[in-house]
């Protein structure tokens, strides 16, 4: 029984899966099980983020499971306190929770959301029967798969089946602060935002907008939460996508490339947060696994000034490149994204170019169902840009009207 098989008759079907069946990975490349090698344009929805199975990550690890593979939380270890003193060093933040994924990063940052608008009222017996528990959120916002997390998902397909959602939720417009004005109440605690929408469609937020955010925080005392779960850890050029933009949230959370392709995830705090979660709040078994942040400090390490000016560079490159190859083709609406964060709005359904694209030996992925989205490693080479560019310049001169 083959891999595709044996996947369809026992895994869940929760996934529309690309008929590749993939066997290994170096840096910017995959090859499948038949020796078909593939630019990995996607670095494996950013969790690769750096590129797969470098060497110093993979050494770090592996040095990390001879010693200590998991350890309760209820003891010390090394590779934690050291990963959080790097996150805390490297960020505004005083304090880091650690777990698994994106999902449960923001359901932590959900949890001392609650927490801030609880603690805020107990000190005044006349304002006890207010609870400021609701989280402004923005439409197409993607925050996770769990129920908390789906409710601050604004995108109602992926809702439908699993009702009712917990409430609390408050959707306003994207880019759109008189909407927010408005949604601010008395059980209004705190605002979630991508600074950069992946799943919504790589749409990046006006500065002046989350400056204008950054001044309703500060002036109602909310809490201004970014999701850094794709759009950090060097996607923008710099470590964290909040030092791009130029505004500085209160909480951050991150995941898919801190751990260098093993899971973790993050939520970062303001010190002035510390005393919201004591002993009991909150927990996962797994979070702060040692190796998981061995990987991870591995990956900080490579996340270098260096590294950095490369994903500018490369990113600008691509963006000019992509205008000068796609902007003749009436089929592309718009072009956006910064650093190596890039969406290509189409007025067709881009599955097909995704198919196109793979044949030729490049990994994309399309949100949206109209939106190419491009993550590429952030160590993306001249070569290896200039093979992908080629690709999508054939492929797309090969149209005829919306078809390939």
């Amino acid at each position: 029984m083959d891999v595709k098989v044996r996947t369809d008759q026992y895994i869940f079907n929760t996934y529309k899966r690309h008929p590749v069946i993939l066997a290994k990975a170096r840096g910017s490349w995959a090859w499948d099980d038949r020796g078909h090698k593939y630019l990995d344009f996607f670095s494996g929805l950013a969790v690769s983020g750096i590129g797969h199975n470098l060497p110093s990550v993979v050494a770090a690890a592996r040095t990390q499971t001879k010693a200590l593979m998991h350890a309760s939380n209820l003891y010390y270890t090394e590779p934690a306190a050291r990963l959080a003193e790097q996150l805390c060093q490297r960020s505004f933040a005083g304090k880091v929770f650690f777990c698994n994924s994106g999902a449960e990063a923001n359901e932590a940052a959900i949890k001392l959301a609650r927490r801030h608008g609880w603690r805020r009222m107990q000190p005044n017996p006349a304002s006890a029967a207010i609870d400021r528990y609701e989280i402004i959120v923005f439409e197409k916002s993607f925050h996770g798969r769990t129920l908390a997390t789906l409710a601050a998902t604004a995108q109602p397909k992926f809702h439908e089946g699993f009702g009712p959602l917990p409430e609390g939720f408050v959707t306003c417009r994207y880019n759109d602060v008189e909407s927010v004005q408005r949604a601010i109440g008395p059980k209004t605690t705190a605002i979630l935002i991508e600074p950069i929408q992946g799943e919504g469609g790589i749409r990046p937020a006006r500065v002046e907008f989350l400056q204008e955010l950054r001044e309703l925080a500060n002036r109602h005392d909310l809490l201004l939460m970014f999701d850094g779960v794709q759009c950090s850890l060097g996607r923008t050029g710099d470590l964290f996508s909040y030092q791009t933009l130029g505004v500085t949230p209160d909480v951050l959370t991150l995941a898919k490339g801190l751990g260098g392709g093993l899971p973790i995830g993050a939520m970062l705090a303001k010190a002035s947060l510390s005393s919201l979660l004591g002993p009991g709040d909150h927990g996962t078994t797994f979070g702060g696994n040692p190796v998981c942040c061995a990987a991870a400090l591995a990956v900080l390490k490579m996340l270098s000034p260096k590294m950095l000016q490369n994903v500018r560079r490369q990113g600008d490159s691509i963006m000019r490149e992509l205008h000068a190859l796609l902007e003749k083709h009436p089929v592309v609406k718009e072009i956006r994204g910064i650093g190596l964060m890039i969406g290509v709005e189409l007025t067709i359904p881009g599955a097909p170019i995704v198919d196109a694209c793979r044949a030729a030996g490049l990994l994309i992925n399309c949100t949206q169902t109209n939106v190419l989205r491009f993550l590429p490693p952030l160590a993306l080479r001249e070569s290896e840009r200039r093979f992908a560019m080629g690709v999508l310049r054939d492929i797309f001169d090969s149209l005829k009207g919306d078809k390939i």
